[in-house]
């Protein structure tokens, strides 16, 4: 089990740690740096990427990224942020700290990066914990110890993955909470579930107008959400959903109603365009 539970300060240049390194500092051509592939994020906001590369611009790289010797190339431990924003910069070489690790510690030190800045989506995050726990047989006590929180914080963000695919995309697109998500949890009927997932994002319910819903389904109570009407409807929307590949919301109104059809790139919106013309 590796030391990196100690977070930041065991990447960041100027540790104790990083000085003992013979190749504590250097400067190398950014071609020769590949990706790291245990990389948790997996989505990165472009804005804030071209946001950094102006930055990168005017003062140059603060903080070193950190890699390792992969044959004449370099593998990406921790920094892609910066990496992108430099190559969008223009920059030929990067500043790297050089550190000879094994593949487990490759994916803890860019899983402390990304959760210690707050970088990663609680889905991202709850992948990561789940590969420490499957490729390299990490229980729930090492991967917190390693990641520096509690284990029932790590128990809770690993159920994340246990929501239908719906529910975790809406979690990841920050359509939803993790206070919702975790409402969503308490309730263990999965049909139950969904309604309340609907009424979520129809009636926009905040986190503790859901939780109390949660607890009203829970002891049996009838709610507005359990009627055959919005059964019906929610069966309808996940039809859709199904047909089109995509998030799909029925909300009635007291006379007729409208349906969202959600789309996420100018390819998707072609592909459901088609989709829909072709099923006429």
């Amino acid at each position: 089990m590796s030391k990196l539970g100690r977070g930041l300060d065991a990447l960041i240049p100027g540790s104790s740690d990083i000085s003992t390194e013979p190749s504590a500092s250097n400067e190398i051509n950014i071609n020769l740096i590949d990706v790291n592939p245990h990389q948790p994020r997996t989505e990165f906001d472009e804005v804030k990427i071209a946001e950094l590369a102006a930055s990168i611009k005017k003062h140059g790289i603060l903080q070193p990224l950190v890699v390792t010797s992969n044959g004449d190339h370099y593998e990406l431990i921790a920094g892609e942020r910066r990496l992108r924003a430099a190559k969008k910069a223009g920059l030929s070489k990067v500043p790297v700290i050089v550190r000879d690790v094994e593949e487990n510690e490759k994916l803890e030190m860019a899983i402390i990066e990304n959760v210690q800045r707050a970088n990663l989506n609680p889905i991202e995050e709850a992948l990561s914990y789940r590969k420490l726990a499957e490729e390299f047989s990490y229980s729930q006590e090492q991967i917190a110890e390693t990641v520096g929180k509690s284990r029932s914080l790590i128990a809770n963000k690993l159920r994340l993955l246990t929501l239908p695919t719906d529910m975790k995309r809406a979690l990841k697109e920050e359509t939803i909470t993790e206070g919702h998500a975790k409402a969503l949890l308490a309730v263990e009927n999965e049909v139950k579930r969904e309604l309340l997932f609907q009424e979520i994002l129809s009636g926009g319910l905040n986190v503790r107008e859901a939780e109390k819903k949660a607890v009203q389904i829970k002891k049996g109570k009838q709610t507005a959400v359990k009627t055959d009407k919005d059964a019906i409807l929610t069966g309808l929307a996940a039809e859709l959903n199904e047909y089109l590949g995509t998030k799909v919301a029925i909300k009635p109104k007291s006379k007729g109603g409208k349906i969202e059809i959600s789309y996420f790139s100018t390819e998707e919106l072609d592909r459901i365009y088609h989709k829909i013309k072709g099923s006429k």
